[in-house]
């Protein structure tokens, strides 16, 4: 398989959620009757398996990549030449992990109260290196969707004994008054470090991008008609053992936008009408980077690491090599460490998302 000095392209990776949504995505893979069902999310250049209640024997999440004429497993590409696609660097520090999961979410109800650990919480407590700090892109918004939100921190913080009887008795208008809703549209882009209450609004489809695992105190139990089992609701744990995870501090909206949502920054231009901005960065967190590109007309690019690339508006060809690959909007694709140059030309402009690993030092 001829994989060097390509750009490399994703097969639909559907995976089942919780919840339900998911229509626009079925949309995109030109289903003939799209609707929402339970598998609401892609995940995009994944290595990392989903954690589903009563799914246990069903290995899903890992994306399979299109390189030629050849669909192979993500993580089986990735181990025929690390070096090549993660990085001499990358691959000394984490070995075959890439160190990031990015996914398209496409939420047709409001998403389960819920919480990730942080990866201090999770290598203490869970035997893992990994918590789920997530960074959130929002790509668009349903037409039937008026006031787009989500839920982040307490702007009313319930006491420890209070959120607990709420939890155990699934007092929902209880949690639901612990939140103010939080107003987003596309273009915005957050970031939700682990230990923060969330829930994801209704009718939004955004770029997800975080550390590699599927680790989630899920403390709504029942959404769309499908209701948990205990072992999936605690991270296989008990409710006391969650409780250390979640940050009650006291967030107004004014303070949660200051806090969450990020400010993009010009990294430098490619040209005069093309240049990079970073959206999170060092000073969010050391667990992934996002970029975003706005390219008109003709630009070298050229990376010392890999990343994964979503076509957030417009269209390109991205040439590496001899060869060129043509993109539209919501295209994705991975751009490996081994790529010297990529040559990206596009009449009348895109943007393209970009989402990087942790920083190797």
């Amino acid at each position: 398989m001829n994989y060097k000095q390509k750009l490399i392209r994703f097969t639909s990776n559907r995976v089942w959620r919780t919840y339900t949504g998911g229509k626009i995505l079925d949309q995109l893979e030109k289903k003939s009757s799209p609707e929402d069902t339970h598998f609401p999310e892609d995940w995009i250049g994944s290595t990392t398996q989903a954690v589903n209640p009563d799914r246990e024997n069903i290995v899903e999440g890992i994306s399979y990549a299109s390189v030629g004429d050849d669909i192979v497993r993500f993580d089986e590409l990735i181990s025929l030449d690390p070096n090549y696609f993660l990085g001499e660097h990358h691959t000394k520090a984490f070995d075959l992990n890439p160190m990031l999961l990015v996914k398209f979410l496409d939420s047709s109800v409001r998403l389960h109260f819920q919480a990730h650990p942080t990866a201090e919480f999770a290598r203490e407590h869970l035997n893992s290196n990994h918590g789920k700090a997530e960074g959130y892109y929002i790509l668009d918004v349903r037409e039937s969707t008026t006031n787009p939100y989500v839920y982040v921190g307490f702007q009313h913080p319930p006491s420890r004994s209070a959120f607990k009887a709420m939890i155990e008795t699934q007092n929902i208008s209880a949690m639901e008054k612990c939140f103010e809703k939080i107003p987003v549209k596309p273009g915005d882009c957050l970031y939700i470090p682990g230990g923060s209450p969330h829930a994801i609004g209704e009718g939004i489809l955004m770029v997800e991008i975080m550390e590699p695992s599927d680790l989630a105190v899920r403390f709504e139990f029942t959404k769309a008609g499908y209701t948990m089992p205990e072992e999936a609701r605690f991270m296989k744990r008990d409710l006391d053992f969650c409780m250390d995870v979640f940050d009650f501090t006291q967030l107004s909206v004014p303070e949660a936008i200051a806090k969450f949502y990020q400010q993009p920054k010009i990294e430098h231009h490619y040209s005069n009408a093309s240049f990079q901005e970073t959206l999170i960065d060092e000073k969010a967190t050391d667990k992934f980077k996002v970029k975003k590109s706005t390219i008109s007309g003709t630009i070298e690019k050229a990376e010392k690491g890999f990343y994964i690339g979503i076509i957030v508006t417009g269209e390109c060809s991205i040439k590496i090599g001899n060869e060129t690959t043509y993109l539209k909007k919501l295209d994705r694709f991975f751009c490996p460490a081994g790529v010297e140059m990529a040559v990206i030309s596009s009449e009348l402009g895109v943007e393209i998302l970009e989402c990087y690993p942790p920083s190797v030092q």
